[in-house]
Order: structure tokens, then sequence, then C-alpha cells
């Protein structure tokens, strides 16, 4: 994978993809470069508005693109529901690609509409039961994948398994760490039941190292903390990638051939540069926390996945 790109996805004509979180930056840019190449693709994002708009300048730099846009709030159970109910007229039985893209960080102490601790909830309980209600079509594609957005942050903290909801205590940038942790217990974990059950779908993990993105400003934007929302802009323009160069280890990800499951892929030096398989914490990858995590997270969702119950046979 060294010095992969753009250039080096292969065609993805006839293959579905939904991106979570596809309205702007590094949902955006893989939305795109997967519509480029010939995929069809869903932009699931939030806001209707900024969901739209996106639809159209995705059409007006790929015109040949096979896209369009649907509501989906990961902070909202009901709305994930609705999005999952309502998609078989999308691409039939059939998903060839889930990528796990939307998320915030490090916001003011907030809840999700059914009480979870926002990033918590949002980062990893939204699309843990996005996955598990979509397993059914990702079971019955052959060489679907799944790609799940972390971050280097996950590297802040493991997760407390006694207050997943940071109900004790609430530490923005430990909360953020720990819920980019569980993104990448998650995949371990669904990576193991894959395996168990003889599903060949393939579960991995991106990050993007530091891209520019609105996510690194929305916290201090929402506190009114103009002067720090500035410091964080110029560090972003001197330091970080931009959202096309974050995308590519998402990308990477979801189209290299032969992709490992339960990879890790992020630029090669961390923070920018071609994706490559990239450093995990040792936490992320201990099995009896991802038991535990996956147990917590089917009863606070409702979400009990099955792995012997593909859509339908292709």
């Amino acid at each position: 994978m060294t010095r992969w790109n753009t250039s080096h996805i292969p065609d993805q004509t006839g293959r579905s993809a939904v991106v979570t979180g596809a309205n702007s930056g590094l949902g955006y840019a893989t939305a795109r470069e997967l519509a480029r190449h010939g995929a069809r693709v869903l932009l699931a994002c939030r806001d209707e508005a900024r969901g739209r708009a996106a639809l159209d300048r995705l059409r007006s730099e790929v015109p040949t693109a096979e896209a369009e846009f649907r509501r989906l709030d990961l902070a909202d159970l009901s709305s994930v529901r609705d999005f999952a109910a309502t998609l078989d007229d999308f691409d039939g039985d059939r998903l060839d690609l889930l990528i796990n893209n939307a998320g915030v960080m490090a916001l003011p102490y907030r809840t999700t509409a059914d009480g979870f601790e926002m990033q918590f909830g949002t980062n990893h309980l939204g699309h843990f039961a996005l996955t598990g209600l979509l397993l059914p079509k990702l079971l019955a594609t052959p060489g679907a994948r799944v790609v799940t957005v972390s971050s280097m942050l996950h590297a802040l903290a493991d997760l407390d398994h006694t207050d997943l909801n940071s109900a004790r205590s609430y530490r923005r940038w430990v909360a953020y760490g720990r819920s980019k942790s569980a993104n990448l217990l998650f995949v371990h974990e669904l990576t193991r039941r894959l395996a168990a059950a003889g599903s060949q779908v393939v579960a991995a993990a991106a990050h993007p190292g530091y891209a520019s993105t609105n996510l690194m400003t929305a916290g201090v934007r929402m506190e009114g903390r103009t002067s720090t929302e500035r410091i964080i802009d110029l560090g972003t323009r001197l330091i970080a990638q931009s959202p096309d160069g974050g995308a590519l280890g998402t990308l990477c990800a979801a189209t290299a051939p032969h992709m490992r499951p339960d990879s890790f892929i992020g630029p090669r030096n961390g923070l920018r540069g071609a994706p490559v398989q990239s450093f995990r914490a040792p936490w992320t990858k201990k099995a009896a926390n991802g038991e535990r995590l996956w147990a917590a997270s089917e009863e606070l969702t409702g979400v009990h996945y099955d792995f012997s119950r593909p859509a339908s046979p292709l």
C-alpha cells in the first residue's frame, strides 16, 4: 500500500455504498471518489439542506455519478431505524460498502435523543445500530465491507466499561478518545463474529491523521470561544492535510484488494501521507473488552445482530 492514492481504486461499477456524514469533509471526499469510480452512492446526512447541497456539488464534480441523499441522524436511534427500514429501494437486497464516517469531536456535554452522551452515542452507538440493521444486506453481498472511521486520538483513553456514558465525570477529549476506542473495539469484535459465522464480509477501520474538517472547531464554536477557534484554524491551515488526503485511509480500507479484516489504515507518519497499516492501542484488540462493549451496545440500542440471516440469496 506504499504511496496508495485514488488512482489505485478498482472499478466500482455495479457496487453500492452508504456513506454517513457525507455532506462535507472526509465523508464527502469518500463519497465523491467512490462515485467517480463507478459506485452507486447514498449520502446519509443529518442536515437535509446540507445533504442536498452536497449531492448537487457531487453531481457537478462527477457528472456521471449515480448518487442520492437520505436523512440519517445517528444521535437518534429512531432515525437510524427509519433510515435502515427504507433502504430496500436503494439497491435491493445488497449493500457492498458501509462507510461509518460521521462523528462529533470534543463537544461540551450533550446527550443524544435517547439520553446517551453525545460522542459515545453518535460515534459508536449510532453506527453500531446502523451496521446491525444493515447486516442482512451485507451478509448477502459477496465482497461486502464495513469501514468505520476512528482516530489516532483513540490513544487518549481506554473505555470505562462501568461508565460508558461519562455519567460520573465528563472530560470532552477523554470522552472523544473513548468513543474512538469504541470504534476500534467494535471492528475487532465484529471481525471475530463474522469469522465465527463463516462470513466473508470484511470489517476494517481507518483514520484521517490530522485533516482539515469542521470537526476541529465545532466544540469551541458551540461555546462561543472565538479566540480558541482562530488558533485552531491557524494550526489546521499550517499542519493539517486536506479532506481529500484524509479520506485516503477510508478509501483504501474500502477498496484495496485483499484488505485484511480488522485492519486500521491511516497516514504513513500518523498525521498525513499515503495510507498504511496504523498503530492502535493494545486495549482495542482485547477480546474480553470487545465482548463486553458488544453486549452493552446491544442492550443500549436494542439492536441484536443476526449473523445467520442474509437478506436473500443473490
